[in-house]
C-alpha cells in the first residue's frame, strides 16, 4: 500500500492543476542509479499508458499507480512534501530502505 500525507497530495494537486492534461495519474517509480542502489520517480501518467499488471490506490482522490516489478521495493511507502529553509520537495519515507542517501531521493534495500 502506498500513502500520502496531506501535505503530499496538496503539492500533488496543484502540480495537476497545472498539468496539460490535470486528471493525471500519479505514478510512482524505481530506478537503478543514484547515491545509493536506486533512487525514485514521479510522474504523471494517463489511462492509456497504465499496464494490466500495475498496482493501483487512491489517495483521498489522487489516483497512484505502481508497477508490479517495483512494488516490492516500495509497499508501504508514504510520500510526503515539505518546505523549509533549503527548499521545498517530495519526501520518500520507504519502511523497505536500509540505507538512504542525504540528498533523499536515493535509497538501498536489504539484499535477498
Amino acid at each position: 500500500m502506498i500513502h500520502l500525507s496531506q501535505a503530499a497530495i496538496e503539492e500533488v494537486n496543484r502540480l495537476r492543476a497545472k498539468n496539460p492534461k490535470p486528471d493525471g495519474i500519479l505514478r510512482l517509480g524505481v530506478k537503478a542509479g543514484g547515491c545509493a542502489d536506486f533512487y525514485y520517480t514521479l510522474q504523471f501518467d494517463e489511462a492509456e499508458t497504465l499496464e494490466s499488471s500495475d498496482r493501483h490506490w487512491d489517495c483521498s482522490g489522487i489516483k497512484v499507480v505502481v508497477s508490479a516489478n517495483d512494488a516490492g521495493y516500495l509497499d508501504g511507502l508514504t510520500l510526503d512534501y515539505s518546505e523549509d529553509l533549503m527548499g521545498g520537495g517530495f519526501r520518500f519515507h520507504n519502511p523497505n530502505a536500509v540505507q538512504n542517501c542525504g540528498c533523499g531521493n536515493s535509497f538501498a534495500i536489504a539484499q535477498h
